[in-house]
């Protein structure tokens, strides 16, 4: 039985199977996209890659409802935001459509010594293979694929097993646009079976999107055989309240960026630390905000949390609740589930020996700790082996740089949630992963930096 099926999360019920693809077939998939890297890479100029990428972002705009309503029954984002996301993967492929020529320039550089000239020429380096999670179906993609087809790699795309729909979706796109059927392929693979792609010479180079085991296990094997690798792994993205002039505000902003995608996000804030004196109006007026947000038909306008994802990831979710509050922590609110429809839920006092102190919660639950100063909120923040994101809410500019400088951290958001952008570079350190995508840093991660040095 495959694993890839469409399973609505807010129903249970199973819509549609996909088979998995063969041993044989995969051996193809990969010799035609290796195949393709010539005339895709070398055989086409930087502007016609970026037409036909430009293209592939136009036909998300205009399949934005029917893409919208495949990742609402996939995994249950409600249309509202998923109508977000088709939007925003459209402006990453304009993005690398508008600036391809610019990421992909000639950069001189100036000799210290002898006649001449060098400069450095970014060039495609074959087959990528990308391993997409379930959360974001087309944003992932659009970030991983976007620049790489641009700059003239080809793409083997692996995307997660409940998200089969999406993927074949994705495919259509970029292949109804112009893009080489070889050079973008969708393959229904296992793991095993990745692990035999990785490990083909042909593939140059593996970028995941997922738990830190799976991007342990792609590293192990991707490292044995001396791939580049880039990896975005989860987070448990701190956020900070030091002063404030507008409690209001920042509690808006909390609940949003705790919500985001209903909590499924590596990147949404998660540990909320809050000094002395404001921790107690600000745990108050959290709560009432972030508790007048109950689970609704993701298929309806307006719902703002809708189920998670699986029934997987819901029991994952209750049990670490469960296992936090036997272990000590307190329940302020919440708590409570129905199918995969998971109760906003708020948790205080959770101390260091609590599983729930280095875990990270993937849906709507927020867990609010009490500092005495920016020294502990600092501590605190930085005590967690991830390193994605995090927000610093003050009034205090040179105290909001300050703590920004010594967060540990692939990202820092200053006074301001969802402030993302397509320009923006993304990903993390320690426990998050390496590597960036976005912007001109995502362009600069599967390229190949030829050195070329002409004598006088």
């Amino acid at each position: 039985m495959s694993d890839y099926a469409v399973v609505d999360p807010a129903t249970g019920e199973t819509i549609r199977r996909y088979p998995t693809i063969g041993d044989a077939d995969l051996e193809a998939a990969i010799g035609r996209a290796h195949a393709a890297h010539e005339p895709w890479g070398r055989g086409t100029s930087v502007a016609e890659r970026a037409a036909l990428i430009r293209r592939v972002g136009e036909l998300h705009t205009e399949r934005r409802q029917a893409l919208a309503e495949i990742i609402c029954r996939e995994m249950g984002k409600p249309v509202e935001q998923a109508l977000g996301e088709v939007d925003f993967s459209a402006a990453i492929y304009e993005y690398y459509a508008d600036n391809a020529e610019s990421l992909l320039a000639d950069e001189p550089i100036e000799l210290l010594e002898g006649e001449g000239s060098a400069f450095i020429r970014r060039t495609s380096l074959g087959v990528l293979l990308g391993i997409m999670p379930w959360n974001y179906p087309y944003y992932q993609v659009a970030r991983f694929a976007g620049p790489n087809l641009v700059i003239g790699n080809t793409i083997l795309l692996k995307h997660a097993p409940q998200c089969p729909e999406s993927a074949a979706a994705i495919e259509q796109i970029y292949h109804d646009a112009g893009v080489p059927v070889d050079a973008y392929i969708n393959i229904y693979a296992t793991n095993d079976q990745i692990a035999t792609v990785i490990a083909d010479p042909r593939v140059q180079g593996v970028s995941l999107t997922g738990s830190g085991r799976a991007g342990a296990a792609v590293a192990e094997i991707a490292g044995r055989n001396l791939k580049k690798v880039v990896l975005e792994l989860g987070g448990s993205d701190p956020f900070i309240v030091l002063a404030t002039d507008d409690l209001d505000a920042v509690v808006e902003a909390a609940v949003g960026g705790r919500l985001e995608n209903g909590g499924q996000a590596c990147n949404a804030a998660k540990r909320f630390i809050v000094v002395d004196d404001l921790y107690e109006p600000f745990l108050e007026k959290f709560t009432a905000a972030l508790t007048k947000i109950e689970p609704g038909d993701p298929k309806s306008a307006g719902t703002v949390l809708g189920p998670l994802s699986s029934s997987g990831a819901t029991d994952r979710l209750e049990d670490q609740v469960k296992r936090a509050t036997a272990q000590g922590a307190t329940l302020v609110a919440g708590g409570s589930r129905e199918g995969n429809f998971f109760g906003t839920t708020v948790l205080t006092g959770i101390t260091p020996d609590n599983d729930a102190y280095k875990e990270e919660f993937f849906g709507p639950v927020a867990s609010v700790y009490r500092v005495a100063s920016e020294d502990e909120a600092v501590k605190l923040a930085n005590d967690t082996e991830y390193g994605l994101g995090s927000y610093v809410f003050t009034n205090d500019p040179d105290q909001a740089l300050r703590v920004a400088d010594r967060i540990e951290a692939g990202m820092v958001f200053v006074n301001a949630v969802g402030a993302e952008g397509v320009e923006l570079p993304f990903g993390g350190v320690k426990g998050s992963g390496f590597g960036r995508e976005l912007g001109r840093f995502g362009a600069d991660e599967f390229v190949n930096k030829k050195l070329i040095r002409v004598a006088g």
